[in-house]
């Protein structure tokens, strides 16, 4: 493994830490791991819970999420949808970059225009606006294409970054994690207006955090002054950690090792349901699959071989054996914690590998097919041990799966559409930043459209017209019966198109030490303001 020589922020940033700690009677360092990296310190450089959830601590948004997920104020102090495509923003005051420069609307527009540039993930959120515009420093009006009457959800991961800092570093479009513009600044650097400031970066080894004594909201809980983050890819060694008292949180804990933190002394697990959606995907856009042994047509194209698939696959059988009945499994790409979800779409298929053998000879499968299947082997919980058992349901009805199971880094590499989308099947997880249903259609049900970023993570490339009207509608419908029953209907669309094969809502699965405070967000995020140490 190549590691990059760790980086230091600014002179001015240790200084200002260095003052912090100076004058701290007790300073607090908490260490934390997690089964990867944080991909990118560039909050536009993908869109991943973790790696977003992690800049979260640094840089922050217009509004944010408190511990129950509610909604609350953080760069902007209220807000007002005043016409259905028109919504103002009262920025705070007072509030000031880790370099002490102060934020205003211009950050606000250069954040969203980035957010927009080649290299993005994010390009999905900025195009909720089509103009934002400058009242004055302190005032901004956001046009959207159409009516959203969400939209400060929607944006709660658009992060805002300072202006001039990005000028002056040459980093006025986002890192291309997948691309060729890995030496961008805001990969390796960061600059927010968050509660901890970025002092040091050692990709896959170790970053840490020092409190920013400049913070404007002087009543958050936390008295952590530094954060020592290392990611542990082993699963035993991250447990040990724990145990050991090395570590004061480690994520995620295999829940077979649930009942040992409960039985050791001085730490515990934390087990709460995740809004998170676990599925494998599969691409029925190309005529020709890339990593398969059939040539010249794509199977997964046939409904008959997607329908093959799902009914192949026990998931209450994987809920049992892998997940030890901690998952909650699921027949559609919403949560059940997400606004807008329904038993009556997301009831789990009943198995019945007869039928799919059937399915498989009627489409001309009848000897079956190999195809690989993309997996991460360290970005959600018991992932490769779930594909593996997919793997091996899947092999009882003729289809054969090669398995690559990479870190997550090489696998969202891999499978993107800006990488080129180079997957044939794929395993993926979504929890909709919004926490609304509509995010999720928007996101992996929409048919693919550059333009708009509709469907940007819809990597098999399903598409049904009437699933994208309905998505349309949606967006823009107030009145929730009449929302709840689109919602329904599309997902009853995708549903009875196999478009995907549903897997389950995941357990989120912390281990930490007994005395230590923390609020464990239903999205699975970390926020540091909440962490009380002992």
């Amino acid at each position: 493994m190549r590691i990059t020589p760790f980086i230091k922020k600014s002179a001015l940033a240790l200084a200002v830490c260095g003052v912090l700690l100076a004058g701290t009677a007790h300073a607090k360092t908490l260490h934390w791991a997690y089964q990867g990296d944080a991909t990118s310190m560039d909050p536009m450089a993908l869109n991943e819970t973790f790696t977003l959830g992690f800049q979260g601590n640094i840089y922050e948004t217009l509004a944010g999420y408190d511990g129950d997920m509610k909604l609350t104020p953080l760069l902007a102090e209220s807000w007002e949808n005043t016409e259905p495509t028109k919504w103002v923003f009262k920025l705070r005051k007072g509030v000031k970059f880790h370099d002490g420069s102060p934020f205003t609307a211009d950050d606000v527009i250069f954040s969203w225009k980035r957010s927009l540039t080649p290299g993005s993930d994010m390009k999905g959120y900025g195009a909720k606006a089509s103009e934002v515009k400058k009242i004055d420093d302190h005032t901004i009006e956001v046009i959207t294409p159409t009516p959203n009457p969400i939209l400060p959800r929607e944006w709660t991961f658009l992060y805002i970054m300072s202006k001039s800092w990005s000028e002056k570093n040459k980093t006025t479009e986002a890192t291309n994690v997948k691309g060729d513009n890995q030496g961008n600044y805001a990969n390796l650097h960061a600059n927010g207006t968050g509660p901890f400031m970025l002092v040091e970066r050692q990709p896959d080894v170790k970053t840490v955090l020092k409190r920013y004594d400049g913070y404007w909201d002087k009543n958050i809980k936390t008295n952590v002054t530094e954060v020592i983050f290392q990611p542990i890819t082993q699963e035993a060694t991250r447990v040990a950690a724990l145990i050991s008292g090395e570590m004061d949180i480690v994520q995620p804990v295999p829940v077979q090792d649930w009942q040992r933190l409960e039985d050791a002394p001085g730490v515990k697990p934390l087990t709460e349901p995740e809004a998170r959606a676990i599925f494998i995907g599969m691409d029925q856009d190309r005529d020709e699959l890339l990593f398969s042994n059939i040539k010249g047509k794509n199977p997964f194209k046939d409904a008959r071989v997607r329908e093959a698939v799902v009914l192949a696959v026990d998931i209450e059988a994987i809920n049992k054996k892998i997940m030890r009945d901690a998952a909650k499994p699921l027949g559609s790409l919403v949560a059940t914690s997400v606004n807008g979800y329904d038993d009556s779409f997301g009831t789990p298929y009943k198995p019945d590998p007869a039928r799919a053998k059937k399915l498989l000879a009627d489409a001309g499968y009848a000897d079956g097919f190999e195809v690989t299947l993309d997996c991460p082997n360290d970005r959600y919980v018991n992932d490769e041990k779930i594909c593996q058992a997919v793997a091996g349901m899947l092999a009882r009805v003729g289809i054969k799966i090669n398995l690559l199971a990479q870190t997550k880094s090489k696998y969202f590499g891999k499978i993107l559409l800006q990488a080129g989308n180079q997957t044939s099947m794929y395993m993926l997880g979504w929890t909709p930043s919004s926490t609304d249903a509509h995010n999720v259609l928007l996101n992996l049900a929409a048919c693919r459209d550059s333009k708009t970023a509709a469907g940007q993570f819809n990597l098999g490339g399903y598409c049904n017209p009437k699933v994208d009207e309905l998505t349309n509608q949606i967006g823009v419908e107030t009145d929730q019966a009449k929302r709840n029953a689109m919602i329904k209907e599309a997902f009853d669309i995708v549903r009875n198109d196999y478009g995907y094969l549903p897997l389950h809502q995941q357990p989120m699965s912390w281990g930490i030490k007994d005395k230590l405070e923390v609020v464990q967000r239903a999205d699975d995020v970390l926020d540091l303001r909440n962490v009380v140490m002992p």
